[in-house]
């Protein structure tokens, strides 16, 4: 039986030779000899052999100043728990050095060669605004799907440890986008398939936007503004009554403001005049999982 003191050795044998992979895979993709590494971080070429060899057991000061002359950041060096590979250090050191122009390009590459069909995507997002029913047909969809079903609300809050409203209140939007961008990430993670529910402004955030776009299949619950505001005070909110006019006019300009993100979506629903089953019906034929039963049984026929 293999003991704990075993095993451990066994895992720090493991750690010290990807780190050793690491560093030769960076040192070479810079172009650099290892006297040349040794030069600039101080640190000898013999111990640097030792280090790629998975023989020399660092320390963080020295590790430190082979990640600076390396011009990358010492927790990219050591492994995590997802094995990250030296080839995913190498795309994450060329990111560092490209601007948010290149970025775009670069995902959109990514996006049109690597990404999942669409026709084979498990994750559903929801998207569209408050009254939608994201919540009431994605509960649902996701029962049918025999999937988790994610509200991405309740996940930022849980992250935050507060409420969406105190996120604002001391935060921001900004700092409520990058708690919205940990907790997608996260679920994206965690999930190769789900029923996501968005927030309606995930939208106006481009990056969010493309995430899901390249990873679920995204699906667009709209309705009249007569119909959001119907749906809206049927659940209890009084603050659209509280200045009727108003709150109309805002919900137009928020429609507008938002059409063309939205109409992004892989697919789209009209809820208006129809019912939640006839709503939920409708996801289900038009979600990937739907529209390939409905091949079989055509081909079946």
């Amino acid at each position: 039986m293999t003991t704990r003191l075993e095993t451990n050795k066994i895992e720090c044998e493991q750690l010290l030779g990807l780190l050793g992979d690491r560093v030769r895979a960076l040192r070479a993709h810079r172009g650099m000899t290892r006297k040349a590494l040794a030069q600039e971080s101080n640190v000898s070429a013999r111990y640097l052999a030792q280090l790629e060899q998975g023989q020399g057991n660092i320390s963080v000061v020295l590790l430190a100043r082979v990640a600076t002359a390396l011009h990358t950041e010492p927790g990219d060096l050591l492994p995590t728990r997802d094995r990250q590979t030296a080839e995913e250090v190498l795309i994450a050191d060329l990111l560092r050095e490209l601007g948010p122009d290149s970025h775009k390009v670069l995902l959109q590459m990514l996006s049109e060669n690597f990404a999942v069909p669409i026709e084979s995507r498990r994750r559903i997002a929801l998207i569209g605004l408050r009254g939608a029913g994201k919540t009431s047909q994605g509960t649902l969809l996701a029962k049918h799907l025999d999937a988790p079903f994610i509200r991405l609300g309740s996940r930022i809050e849980k992250l935050a440890g507060m409420s969406a409203s105190e996120i604002f209140s001391l935060s921001g939007l900004a700092g409520y986008r990058r708690l919205e961008e940990k907790a997608l990430m996260q679920t994206l993670k965690e999930h190769d398939r789900c029923v996501v529910e968005t927030g309606g402004s995930i939208v106006m955030d481009p990056k969010l936007l493309n995430a899901l776009l390249t990873t679920c299949f995204v699906i667009w619950l709209h309705a009249r503004p007569e119909e959001y505001m119907r749906r809206l005070t049927a659940e209890g909110d009084v603050r659209p009554m509280e200045n009727q006019e108003d709150a109309m006019a805002d919900l137009r300009r928020i429609l507008s403001e938002r059409d063309e993100f939205y109409s992004r979506a892989h697919a789209s629903i009209d809820t208006n005049g129809k019912n939640i089953d006839d709503c939920v019906a409708e996801l289900i034929r038009i979600t990937p999982q739907g529209m390939k039963n409905n091949m079989n049984d055509a081909l079946d026929a």
